[in-house]
Parts: structure tokens; C-alpha cells; sequence
């Protein structure tokens, strides 16, 4: 096994030496004119000098799927630098973006399933996204649901602990030596004068 690999190693040196070598293929060189720096898609500053699907996760309400998806549906270069590309095909992603669904993407990619006010399938993105979410914890708290009861509170709505998290505000039940031998001292100082010490 060993000795046919440094036989076929061995032709290929001869070969070079003799004038036959072999050629490489030759990657793809992509020209890169006219880079922005900036590119606008769907209300949302992006930086052009990201590849397409790094920098479509910069949009709020896309993860990195829903990114590798829309590539895919647009037929782009998932690879191609962002800055690079025209308006129309800026335009075009957009549009994948606003309708997902009607580009053959599937309904279990989508973020908002079945609306309460719509019964439709949608995906939401930047600031609509931020807004529905404010409506739906609102609506819960003005129902008075337990999850309600626990966005009021600030505290966690799915059941973690906390005890050993989530605790906001000062420190309880942990006292400092330094301070306890001060609150020590006075209480003794008080008892001598013939005072109750102070409550504290």
C-alpha cells in the first residue's frame, strides 16, 4: 500500500521534471468593483464587505437558516460579497424577505406562525418584529395570565429558578465581617448605657 502511493509520487516528479506537468484548475476569480460600504436591505443598515449570508443575519428576525435559505431561493452566490451586487437583486431579496413562503421557503422557517390577528403565516423582520412582540407580552399582562404575572414582576416567564438567578436589587441575607463587628459593637455600647440597641 505504502510502496504504490511513493511509486505514483515518484511518476509524477519524473513527469515534471520532463516537461508534462499537470495543470492545475484555476479558481474562479471574483471581480469585485464598485464595493459599497453600506447597503440598505429591508430597512436595515448592512456592511457590504460581509459575504450575503453573514450579512443578511444582520437583519433582526433572520438567523443564520433562514439566511442559508434565502441564498439558496434567490440563486445567489451565498459567498458573494454584499456590496457587490446591483439594486435589482437588492430589490429582489426583499422581496424574499417580505414573503418568504410565496418563494418555495417552508412555514416551519417562519417566525410568526399562524397570527392571532391575521391567521396567516408571516415573518417579521426588524422593527415589526420588536413591536409585535411588545403587543403579544402586553396582551398577556392585560390578561392577567400567570406569563403576564411574571413579565409585570421581571422575572423569568418559563419556569427557571431563582434562586440563584434573576435576583435584582441589593444583596439579601450576606453581611459582611467588617460590618458585622460594627453592628456588634454598638449594640454592646447601647446595652452599657442602658439602651436597647437599634432595630435595623
Amino acid at each position: 500500500m505504502g510502496s504504490s502511493k511513493i511509486r505514483i509520487k515518484d511518476e509524477k516528479l519524473e513527469e515534471d521534471k520532463k516537461g508534462k506537468s499537470v495543470e492545475k484548475p484555476s479558481k474562479p476569480k471574483h471581480v469585485e468593483k464598485d464595493l459599497r460600504a453600506l447597503v440598505r436591505v429591508s430597512g436595515t443598515d448592512l456592511d457590504g464587505d460581509k459575504k450575503l449570508f453573514v450579512a443578511l443575519t444582520g437583519i433582526k428576525g433572520i438567523s443564520h437558516a433562514m439566511s442559508k435559505a434565502i441564498c439558496d431561493v434567490s440563486g445567489f452566490d451565498p459567498n458573494l460579497k454584499l456590496g457587490s451586487m446591483k439594486d435589482s437583486d437588492i430589490n429582489k431579496l426583499e422581496e424574499i424577505i417580505k414573503n418568504p413562503m410565496m418563494f418555495g421557503i417552508p412555514a416551519w422557517m417562519i417566525n410568526r406562525r399562524m397570527d392571532i390577528e391575521t391567521g396567516k403565516d408571516i415573518h417579521l423582520t426588524g422593527s415589526d418584529l420588536d413591536v409585535a412582540k411588545k403587543f403579544d407580552i402586553q396582551k398577556m399582562v392585560d390578561m392577567k395570565s400567570w406569563k403576564g404575572f411574571r413579565h409585570m414582576l421581571g422575572q423569568p416567564v418559563r419556569g427557571q429558578r431563582t434562586r440563584s438567578h434573576f435576583r435584582g436589587g441589593r444583596i439579601v441575607g450576606v453581611v459582611r465581617k467588617a460590618v458585622r463587628a460594627q453592628l456588634g459593637k454598638t449594640a454592646t455600647s447601647e446595652k452599657e448605657k442602658g439602651k436597647e440597641p437599634a432595630k435595623k
